[in-house]
């Protein structure tokens, strides 16, 4: 779809695109088609979609013969994909941040951005069989850098815990109206078991926090100066903290293993009496 076709779809239903949404719309159906493939749909899937806009991409989803479900939050898209759609698309009105979402085995989704990090862990959460997903560029090569890197961090840590990740192919900015500041990249996601077990999944999830919101300290002084794992020990066990594994070393030094035993470290001071 042209983007002078976008905004006359748009000016029909009265509608502007809403910044505050991320609503940026796809001009390049080769992309929206090499992200359909990448999913391997077939009927026996049940695909979900989030913020699917005017249903371009919903389209070819359901041209797969998979059941789509959608999730959107603008009144008068949800309006709009009704009358195209009518009954061939389950759509649900709803922030799919804050709603429940339906049952689904697959997702498909250009995601807005300013939803990425909490939806992308909401889902992880959920569980699926692949997820083929839309991000920001600089979000989608952080979930996948590697240690000592400067976009390793917090968001990496959670990605790898969780499921294996990969960047399938990058999105120019020029691909969107309203153009975005920034270019994207598909990637795609495959949830597995954590690659090695923690005592306590989220006191695990507290460390990671703590070590990469003071990624400059040491790792004992990023535990100390945090008030939540602070709280969480008594004067003499803080002290303790020094003795933990790589106590002298910083988060993004560390892989997400080695963070793993630094919770664990954690999780004993805790428990002992």
């Amino acid at each position: 779809m042209r983007a002078d076709e976008v905004r006359a779809v748009l000016e029909s239903i009265g509608k502007r695109p809403t910044k505050r949404l991320g609503q940026h719309f796809m001009l390049d159906d080769s992309v929206l088609k090499r992200m359909v493939e990448a999913a391997s749909l077939s009927p026996a899937d049940t695909v979900l979609e989030i913020g699917p806009g005017l249903g371009n991409l919903t389209e070819m989803l359901l041209k797969t013969g998979a059941k789509v479900r959608a999730v959107e939050q603008d009144q008068e898209f949800v309006k709009f994909l009704r009358r195209r759609f009518g009954n061939r698309l389950e759509l649900l009105e709803a922030d799919a941040v804050e709603a429940f979402l339906p049952q689904f085995n697959k997702v498909v989704s250009n995601l807005p951005y300013q939803i990425s990090s909490p939806i992308t862990f909401k889902l992880l959460e959920e569980g699926f069989d692949i997820a083929v997903i839309m991000l920001q560029r600089e979000f989608a090569e952080r979930m996948v850098a590697e240690p000592g890197t400067r976009d390793y961090g917090r968001l990496t840590v959670g990605v790898y815990y969780h499921a294996q990740c990969e960047i399938l192919f990058g999105v120019p900015r020029s691909s969107f109206w309203p153009q975005p500041r920034v270019d994207s990249c598909v990637v795609e996601l495959r949830p597995r078991p954590p690659p090695f077990e923690v005592e306590d999944h989220d006191l695990f999830t507290e460390v990671t926090r703590a070590l990469f919101s003071h990624r400059r300290k040491k790792i004992v002084n990023s535990l100390k100066s945090d008030t939540v794992i602070a709280g969480m020990l008594s004067g003499e066990k803080a002290d303790m903290l020094s003795e933990i594994p790589y106590a002298a070393q910083r988060a993004e030094e560390l892989t997400p293993e080695m963070i793993g035993e630094v919770s664990d470290a954690v999780f004993r001071l805790t428990s002992s009496g």
